[in-house]
């Protein structure tokens, strides 16, 4: 099984030098997930440039990660331009993964999706409505 990872301060980049994405690699993967969930990298971008082939333990480890990155805010990113490949997993139906063509472009989805969060957890109490100019809370 052959494959590297890529830890950055964003984003894990996993790269699988294989073309069965199946049961023989899932579950050193799976342990993979878990070791960089448990370090607090919740953004994830595998490249699947080189799979082929994806049977149900792969799909169901792609399920897995998603919901893990998700719960804490995070991605999980599969790119490839395989169209069977996306066909087979968006007939999955996988709640929020994403699916692109390059690895660059998951790298652009994990900043906007951290510009995105850090958007959200600023409160609106900070808006300032310009009182200076006539505007009150009370008005609104």
């Amino acid at each position: 099984m052959s494959y590297s990872i890529e830890k950055t301060e964003h984003y894990v980049l996993i790269l699988l030098n294989e073309s069965k994405f199946d049961k023989s690699i899932t579950p050193e993967i799976e342990k993979q997930i878990v070791v960089l969930y448990r370090e607090g990298l919740t953004n994830m971008i595998v490249d699947f440039s080189k799979v082929l082939e994806i049977d149900e333990s792969g799909l169901s480890l792609l399920r897995k990660a998603t919901k893990v990155c998700r719960a804490e805010q995070g991605l999980f990113i599969v790119c490839t331009k395989d169209d069977d490949i996306l066909d087979l997993i968006d007939d999955e139906k996988i709640h929020e993964i994403i699916l692109l063509p390059t690895t660059d472009e998951g790298i652009d989805a994990v900043f906007m999706n951290d510009l995105e969060n850090d958007f959200r957890d600023h409160k609106d109490d900070d808006f300032d409505l310009g009182e200076e100019n006539g505007f009150t809370e009370g008005k609104f």
